[in-house]
């Protein structure tokens, strides 16, 4: 009953809102005529055809003018002077070139054979401090002997003399890695027998 009472109510007010709102916009449309402001002026450009004719001044020259025109004067001539050639000889000026036997430089004298040499070592690397003579605190050093093969490589490595039986082992382990230059007879690389080297075990401080 409610709904049908607010339904009578608001359908009335809402039409009249809209006429009120319906009005208001024909109000702002409609506006009063206004009346254009009167044409101005028209604007006219005149072009001449008629071409000026340009007064150019010209200074009148003639060949009174151009005669009585001084040249320049030439430039002073430069007396070049020429060099006497030496009267005496130049064995008397620089002294004789004394006279000396050449060198005898016979292709007998000459050898290019490579000179002999002995092994040489290229790669030494230095042998690892075994651990139990560490934890001993062990040192010492071991004699090694060995041949180095043609190619450059040791060979019957044996270990001579050590202060301590722990050094043996990484000593020929040690040996075994290291590279040489060859022995070098007549030009030719040969074995190099019986080489001996030291190898020295001290503990860090």
């Amino acid at each position: 009953m409610a709904s049908i009472i607010r339904l009578l109510v608001g359908v009335p007010i809402a039409a009249v809102i809209t006429f009120l709102l319906f009005m208001l916009m024909m109000r702002l449309i409609l506006t009063d005529e206004v009346e254009l402001e009167a044409a101005r002026d028209e604007l006219s450009i005149s072009i001449s055809e008629e071409i000026e004719d340009l007064q150019v001044r010209q200074r009148e020259v003639t060949m009174d003018d151009v005669n009585d025109v001084e040249p320049p004067p030439p430039p002073p001539q430069i007396e070049r002077q020429v060099a006497e050639a030496p009267a005496e000889d130049m064995n008397t000026i620089a002294g004789e070139i004394p006279e000396f036997d050449a060198p005898d430089l016979g292709s007998g004298d000459v050898s290019f054979d490579v000179s002999d040499r002995d092994a040489q070592p290229m790669v030494r690397i230095p042998p690892q401090y075994p651990p139990r003579a560490a934890e001993r605190g062990v040192e010492g050093n071991c004699l090694m002997q060995f041949d180095v093969t043609p190619d450059g490589t040791p060979t019957n490595i044996v270990a001579l003399d050590c202060t301590s039986s722990l050094f043996e082992r990484s000593s020929i382990r040690a040996v075994e890695r290291w590279r040489y230059e060859p022995r070098i007879e007549n030009g030719n690389a040969v074995w190099r027998r019986g080489v001996q080297t030291s190898l020295d075990y001290q503990l860090a401080d």
